[in-house]
């Protein structure tokens, strides 16, 4: 049975191989046989271990468009409440249980969270699924955090399982 990564090998091999017997050597010609190597694999996905690899890649996207707009709204969030006249934030710590299982994905979520501004994971219990999550102004930064790891979850269990 063949695994993810050997799908996309695959693939690029299939890919090399149209762009020689083309005998061109442009991007055209490599993402052309590409193409039809990713229609060749989806053709014989029935005997692979996993799932078409394509899924996967879909899924990748998706979590980095999803990340793009959490970091567009968070950086708003924060340049609202430093902008301020007077800057009345009350910063805090708040437990966080997440749904997500194993090592990859719980570092994924709190690297994504970190990476967020205005919300720093300051301690991860894996046994337990639970992160230590410091913000910046606790009523509105919290509701932003919540808000934006039922997002992550849901995408990062898309890429994963």
């Amino acid at each position: 049975m063949i695994r993810l990564p050997a799908q996309v090998l695959l693939n690029l091999f299939i890919a090399f191989l149209w762009m020689f017997l083309q005998d061109e050597w442009k991007v055209l010609t490599f993402f052309s046989g590409y193409l039809i190597g990713m229609a060749l694999i989806f053709s014989m996905r029935r005997f692979f271990s996993t799932v078409f690899y394509a899924k996967r890649l879909i899924a990748v996207v998706k979590l980095f468009f999803i990340f793009i707009k959490e970091l567009v709204l968070s950086s708003i969030l924060v340049i609202r409440q430093i902008l301020r006249p007077r800057i009345n934030i009350t910063p805090g710590i708040f437990r966080l249980t997440t749904e997500l299982k194993g090592d990859w994905e719980i570092t994924t979520l709190t690297l994504l969270l970190t990476l967020t501004p205005g919300s720093v994971v300051m301690e991860v219990v894996p046994e337990e699924n639970l992160c230590y999550i410091h913000v910046m102004d606790i009523p509105e930064s919290r509701d932003a955090v919540l808000h934006a790891t039922k997002s992550f979850e849901k995408a990062i269990m898309e890429v994963t399982r």
